[in-house]
């Protein structure tokens, strides 16, 4: 944690807060940040923003584990469920609303939190994202063409040919973020990774950020476990629900895009379900990857919340 953001105390684990602060709990799938987050606002009597991209759409409920109502527990929560999956959306706008946001929380709450799994948005939040340029639609459309009729294997060699050092460091499985790294590649003619190392925003409060880590066999016991859950709760008549829209961005995610592929008769439910696991066991350790680049994280255990507030009370 950079020693610009907090002043030490009169103890090493102590820390004096000299503005407002953001507390960021980060972490793979299921590590089980929703049910930590909640008991660092209950403690601090705040509120929670959601950080997680999938949970933005309200047509989404089951498949991307949004807490519900009674898993609350009364906490105000913001973000979860505000969109539909026909809305356009991108980190730029989320960056300004949630700056909008917090500019009122922290008049309220000297402390927030923001929790999620995509790394991209909360950096946004923290630091900031760079100016650039508006896609070109033509050039959009090229792309998607062609990761339609010749895979994301394609988007993939291209990128690193054109930017190898972006390449190296995003994550390569997301087609939105692979054609949006060409687009900005292609259409100034600089590397994508190169415009992106812009001086981070100076923010009006500070950041700690923190993230939980299990070991992997428990991890993945509990992405097992959750992928069962929802199903159980209903998740393949959500997804059967969604199948007229899954061209759309929002639905090309890990768990819908092989519910649509049984659906669709590509696989069966038992194939499905296998896939949805070992999918979301690699997603978790894309995640793990981003989280570790981040030398400012500090790492607890998912158990243990009295030991980030005993570092701030």
């Amino acid at each position: 944690m950079p020693s610009t953001d907090l002043t030490t105390a009169t103890t090493r684990n102590q820390m004096t807060i000299e503005k407002p602060l953001l507390i960021v709990v980060a972490g793979p799938t299921a590590s089980g940040k929703t049910r930590f987050s909640i008991q660092l606002a209950q403690h601090f009597g705040t509120e929670i923003i959601s950080a997680d991209s999938r949970q933005f759409y309200r047509e989404m409920k089951i498949g991307t584990a949004a807490p519900t109502n009674p898993e609350q527990q009364g906490i105000p929560h913001h973000f979860i469920g505000h969109l539909s999956i026909h809305d356009p959306y991108n980190v730029s706008m989320f960056e300004s609303a949630v700056i909008a946001l917090l500019d009122n929380l922290f008049k309220q709450h000297p402390v927030v939190i923001m929790t999620g799994g995509s790394g991209l948005y909360i950096d946004a939040v923290c630091h900031g994202i760079d100016d650039l340029p508006d896609p070109d639609p033509q050039l959009r459309q090229q792309l998607k063409e062609q990761l339609a009729t010749q895979g994301i294997s394609a988007l993939q060699t291209t990128l690193q040919r054109l930017d190898p050092a972006g390449y190296g460091q995003m994550d390569i499985y997301n087609p939105s973020r692979l054609i949006r790294a060409l687009e900005v590649t292609i259409t100034t003619g600089i590397p994508y990774s190169s415009l992106r190392k812009q001086t981070p925003r100076q923010r009006p409060f500070t950041v700690l950020k923190t993230a939980l880590t299990l070991p992997k066999e428990i991890l993945h016991r509990r992405i097992h476990q959750r992928v069962e859950q929802m199903l159980e709760a209903g998740w393949l008549r959500e997804a059967e629900a969604l199948l007229p829209f899954s061209h759309l961005n929002a639905l090309n995610t890990v768990g819908y895009k092989e519910l649509f592929r049984y659906l669709q008769g590509e696989y069966t439910l038992s194939e499905a379900v296998e896939k949805i696991k070992t999918n979301t066991r690699r997603y978790a350790k894309r995640q793990m990857t981003w989280l570790r680049k981040d030398t400012s994280i500090q790492w607890f255990d998912p158990e243990d919340p009295q030991e980030i507030i005993k570092r701030i009370d």
